[in-house]
């Protein structure tokens, strides 16, 4: 054996060298991949056919090796890491030459770039990341960072440390409404770090929060790392499960785990949520506490005067809390007790079919044992109880077609127990409920009849569709009905605008929070999967972004106003009304709402079309399609490149000997210690997108095959991978914020900068680890 190891080991050693050298080289690092991919093939086939590279196999034709199978031990889990006992017999790492081996890889490479880029299931949520990048370039050059910063400084900046927690606020905001990392440290570098350094902030916790803080768009939703990860896990974890479930005796993992082994790209969202939380309250926290410790290098600072009307703390405490806390959970206790609720009379045309148990039971002793070793002896009691009482009943009770008159009964019963106050409407007294409060908060000392005026009108609404709208009140009279209430609460919600704008921070804030709460609203609540969101996002944002151009040409942005009118309006008249006009029995007021839907639905494609025409007179259109089309280009080449390096990969045996390494541990939890330690190492030399489609298609099938919950494993990877972004010498956000930073700033104060947040990740980490329901809490309480 050459230099004492094994030839898949040197041929690991191979590929990473090529790799590393390939990327420091210069040339893109898409390129550079794939030139890895050859160049170390070419490498490791030279020295093979020189004899060597020698792969020390088990000899699977020893008497010890069959006696070993002989006792119960299934041949795929013996390996030399797990039976180093064993006779071992010496081959090349190419068992069929290195021709055989690059013939497969031409033909595999083909296959892998149909199915997971060109038409595999994945390519439609891969389209997400199109979109979500132009969403986030089209937003930072609308410049709304510059108008956040400014706000959020004056709001903070008079704390201790509180330029930098305005920093960190501000990343946070950014990562939900843009999440593109250069785009947002290069901005708040060129924004902030000069006013923070003029003020006595310390260099070094001025450059490592600008970094770290624009590194939270990797966690949190919309996350381009998230979307790509989450392309891979549910294949990986899908495929790992399966096979879980053959070893463990059992036909599927259906059957093993009870649930499908499904994990989607909204639930990773979902999950994300609080993670991303989490780290950015880490990060305000630490620089609250510096600046705590030391003052003279974090001092409070007073920019600018009072952004609105001066309010009392009772009067900020009622109308910006106590009311609006009491708004909502005053309609979340109605709900609860069935005041507010569902009014839908639609009835299926088949009867529910009967309940099955929780678990199969139907299975051999291996899977019965391997599931009671899974779930426990009280669940399989339990689900065995279930399926005898199923039995006892004649079996699980089928579906079957309603009659007539089974169908006028359950219509019957759903408008007898339907909610006395429809959903919708609740929704949107609440809305409106909300802006005249605000609005009150905002200007105590102005008039308030328009806004009790506005309050009568939503109040009206309440009782109207209490004491006239029934469940089978045709949409058309419920429009009609709730025509005036809702008219006298627009106009009071009108004034309550007109107010709510003269708020600096309101100004600034609201406009890009509709854009989060739309895009990731629709996602974490299920109403939509990413890839529409995500067109909806980059759609708002151009709309966003030529409402800013034309306040900056001080043109009117009417066009655009009603035309997002428009939008709202076309999908409460999809919600509410049934808009088939081919179907039969299609009324006259079908007829209408089409009509009116198709007129808003036009009236907003021509408010986006003027919003595109209107960015792209102002040079900003086409620079941020170009930006999009490199950023998306340099993602799919990269993702085309690693496959033929995952392919060389697993010619050799790679693949196979790393999975076989990680298989050697009993214990999962010391298996994903030592991938997220790898991860993390990696981190310091590699870029994310290197690691998502490198190291992860080869260390998935192991820790994803195991007992974690699949969201826990891949957030924990992604806030692994946040980190590669900050760790020397290679973190792309040091390389941004350097490019930025005034001559004053050195790079030993940036990497001084950035230790403290590496050490708060790995504690985010640490803290993930011990507590691994901040990850599964939101997507077990949002139903998908």
């Amino acid at each position: 054996m050459l230099f004492g190891l094994d030839g898949v080991e040197i041929g690991l050693i191979i590929v990473f060298l090529t790799l590393f050298a390939a990327i420091l080289s210069g040339f893109p690092v898409a390129f550079a991949i794939g030139g890895a991919g050859v160049i170390s093939f070419g490498i490791i086939a030279a020295l093979d056919s020189a004899g060597l590279l020698i792969h020390q196999a088990i000899d699977t034709g020893s008497d010890a090796y069959r006696a070993l199978v002989a006792t119960g031990v299934r041949e795929d889990a013996i390996s030399i890491f797990r039976n180093p006992e064993l006779p071992r017999i010496g081959m090349p790492v190419f068992e069929r030459g290195w021709e055989v081996a690059m013939d497969r890889n031409l033909a595999f490479i083909v296959n892998r770039i149909n199915e997971r880029v060109i038409a595999g299931q994945s390519i439609e949520t891969l389209l997400a990341v199109l979109m979500f990048v132009m969403m986030g370039i089209v937003l930072e050059r609308s410049k709304i960072a510059n108008d956040l910063l400014t706000t959020m400084a004056r709001v903070f900046g008079p704390l201790p440390g509180g330029l930098a927690v305005s920093i960190v606020v501000v990343g946070a905001f950014l990562a939900a409404s843009t999440g593109i990392v250069g785009a947002t440290v290069v901005t708040m570098g060129l924004l902030a770090l000069p006013t923070m350094l003029r003020n006595n902030y310390s260099p070094e916790l001025a450059t490592g929060v600008i970094a770290a803080s624009g590194t939270l768009g990797q966690i949190i939703p919309p996350s381009i790392v998230i979307v790509l990860l989450g392309t891979l896990a549910g294949d990986l974890y899908s495929s790992a499960q399966e096979s879980r479930a053959q070893l463990a005796g059992c036909t599927d993992a259906l059957t093993l785990l009870g649930e499908p082994a499904v994990v989607s790209v909204g639930t990773l969202f979902q999950a994300a949520m609080l993670p991303g939380i989490l780290l950015a309250v880490l990060y305000a926290a630490y620089a609250f506490g510096f600046a705590l410790l030391r003052p003279e290098a974090a001092p409070p600072v007073q920019l600018g005067g009072a952004m609105s009307e001066p309010v009392t703390r009772g009067e900020a405490l009622t109308w910006y809390l106590g009311v609006p806390a009491l708004i909502v959970v005053g309609a979340l206790a109605l709900g609860q007790v069935g005041v507010i609720g569902s009014q839908s009379t639609q009835i299926d045309s088949f009867s529910a079919s009967g309940q099955m148990a929780s678990l199969r039971t139907n299975v051999g002793p291996e899977c019965q044992a391997s599931m009671i070793d899974l779930h426990g002896q009280e669940a399989w009691d339990e689900a065995v109880a279930q399926q005898t009482a199923i039995d006892a009943a004649g079996g699980v009770e089928q579906s079957h077609r309603l009659s007539p008159e089974e169908r006028v009964q359950a219509l019957a019963d759903k408008i007898a127990n339907a909610a006395p106050i429809g959903t919708g409407i609740a929704i949107i007294a609440v809305m409106f409920a909300l802006v005249l409060a605000l609005a009150r908060g905002v200007s105590p000392s102005s008039d308030p009849m328009p806004l009790v005026v506005g309050a009568g009108g939503v109040v009206a609404g309440l009782l109207m569709d209490i004491l006239f709208i029934r469940p089978d009140t045709s949409p058309g009279v419920t429009v009609l009905l709730m025509l005036l209430p809702w008219a006298v609460a627009f106009w009071g919600c009108k004034a309550a605008a007109q107010r709510l704008a003269q708020n600096e921070i309101i100004r600034v804030v609201f406009p890009p929070l509709v854009l989060i709460v739309a895009v990731l609203g629709s996602i974490l609540g299920g109403i939509t999967n990413p890839t529409p969101a995500a067109a909806l996002g980059a759609a708002g944002a151009i709309m966003l972004a030529a409402w800013r151009k034309l306040g900056e040409m001080d043109r009117s942005p009417g066009i655009i106003l009603m035309s997002t009118f428009a939008l709202i309006v076309m999908i409460l008249l999809g919600v509410n009304f049934d808009l088939r006009v081919n179907a039969e029995g299609a009324g006259v007021e079908t007829w209408i709402a089409f009509l009116l839907a198709y007129g808003a639905y036009l009236y907003a494609i021509f408010g986006l079309l003027f919003a595109c025409w209107v960015l792209l007179k102002q040079g900003v259109l086409a620079p941020a399609v170009r930006e999009t089309a490199k950023v998306t280009s340099m993602v799919f080449t990269i993702l085309v490149a690693s496959q033929l390096l995952n392919l060389v990969v697993i010619s050799f045996g790679g693949e196979h000997y790393i999975q076989d390494f990680l298989r050697s541990f009993d214990d999962e939890h010391k298996v994903f210690l030592i991938v997220m330690l790898v991860l993390f190492v990696l981190g310091f030399v590699l870029d994310f997108l290197e690691i998502i489609y490198i190291v992860v298609p080869i260390v998935g099938p192991v820790i994803y095959g195991g007992s974690f919950d699949p969201k826990w494993v891949t957030i924990m990877i992604a806030v692994n991978l946040q980190t590669s972004f900050l760790t020397p010498p290679f973190g792309f956000a040091l390389f941004y914020l350097r490019g930025v930073a005034p001559a004053s700033v050195t790079t030993g104060h940036i990497y001084r900068g950035v230790v403290p947040f590496v050490l708060i990740q790995l504690a985010g980490l640490a803290l993930l680890w011990f507590a691994p329901g901040i990850v599964t809490i939101v997507p077990d309480l949002i139903p998908n």
